[in-house]
């Protein structure tokens, strides 16, 4: 049922790395990979220990979830090392979340993250190790083309995770393997039952893994003090509707929390504007984008003219086009914000994509 194929490995392959974070889908890789026949070794990151955070359900790389993955191993009778990559963690992915939100961006630090500490380290701790392929537990596709190896969306739409491996290259994709991608997330929790391993029923990663109450600000307030920094609120034109406790509560599209009333439609947070710690709000329509301007691409494929666009890892992808720099939308698009990943998609491949520097307003096209 699992056999070579789904590694995809070489009739010479020898030693397949599996990244492993504790959680129910790293470790069904590690299981199906040592079916293979070919050594497996588990290789965990640890990325952070924020007290509380360690022992919490949910967390990724951090003390609990080192144990589960190192049980894990124990049951399958493979290998596994952790490796302490705090420093690198904190300087590429957390220090660079705070000063995202205090630019006034919404940042996406699980994209930084892989661009980062995830596949750039583990790269080369797999290269260290001998390994032929590095297997992980996204679910996504791998797909042998005529011109080498291809990403694609995974099978499971619900669990798709393409949006946050965008800036995988095409180095990095010929030696990665993402076993899962032709899976429902059903179906791999059958698999650990059957296999008996004991986070069958883990519960699946929640939120950012070093925010563990989910207060993004509060963590911000810590790393960066001045963030707590008030100012205004004011409309498209200008005008004062009220005072904000600090810039980082707010971003693009928010509605709750403004705590400003009078307004005959529901008021969004249109942008923010770091310089002047000004929130600026205004209704729904003002939040429509006609394009956006790209930074930072990466293309793994040449960019057809026709193609759709995922601005969101929650939106569904829209037909755009690209001009240059710009990413055109046929229709105009909503949740659009600066800070976030806009992904290129041509049906279910991944053409690449880039970060959105900022946007062109449909209401002041019009």
């Amino acid at each position: 049922m699992h056999d070579l194929a789904d590694f995809q490995l070489p009739p010479s392959a020898r030693r397949i790395v599996v990244a492993m974070s504790g959680g129910v889908d790293s470790s069904v890789v590690a299981a199906l990979a040592a079916r293979t026949g070919v050594e497996t070794i588990g290789v965990t990151l640890q990325l952070y220990d924020h007290g509380e955070a360690t022992s919490r359900a949910g967390a990724c790389c951090a003390g609990r979830d080192i144990r589960d993955a190192r049980a894990v191993c124990d049951r399958l009778g493979i290998a596994h090392y952790v490796f302490d990559h705090e420093t690198s963690f904190r300087e590429q992915v957390v220090d660079r979340f705070a000063d995202e939100y205090l630019a006034g961006r919404t940042p996406i630090p699980c994209v930084q993250c892989n661009m980062g500490p995830k596949f750039t380290d583990l790269f080369a701790l797999a290269r260290d190790l001998g390994a032929d392929a590095l297997a992980t537990g996204h679910y996504v596709r791998r797909v042998e083309g005529t011109d080498g190896a291809e990403l694609h969306r995974g099978a499971d739409p619900a669990r798709d995770q393409s949006y946050f491996l965008f800036a995988t290259t095409t180095a990095q994709l010929d030696f990665l393997r993402f076993p899962l991608g032709n899976l429902p997330k059903a179906r791999v929790r059958e698999i650990a039952a059957e296999l008996e391993l004991l986070v069958a029923a883990k519960p699946d990663s929640q939120d950012i893994c070093f925010v563990p109450d989910g207060d993004y600000a509060g963590l911000v307030k810590k790393l960066r003090p001045e963030a707590a920094q008030g100012g205004e609120i004011v409309d498209l034109d200008g005008r004062k509707l009220g005072e904000h406790r600090g810039i980082i509560h707010y971003t693009v599209g928010q509605r709750r929390g403004l705590e400003i009333g009078g307004s005959p439609e529901p008021l969004y947070v249109v942008r923010v504007e770091p310089e002047a710690q000004r929130v600026v709000v205004g209704p729904r329509r003002a939040l429509a984008v006609n394009a956006a301007r790209l930074e930072d691409m990466n293309v793994l494929v040449p960019l057809t003219s026709a193609l759709t666009a995922k601005v969101r890892s929650m939106a569904k992808p829209v037909p755009a086009r690209m001009l240059g720099d710009r990413l055109v939308f046929d229709a105009p698009e909503y949740g659009v914000a600066p800070g976030q990943a806009a992904v290129l998609y041509d049906g279910d491949r991944v053409l690449g994509g880039g970060w959105i520097a900022e946007t062109e307003a449909a209401m002041a096209a019009a």
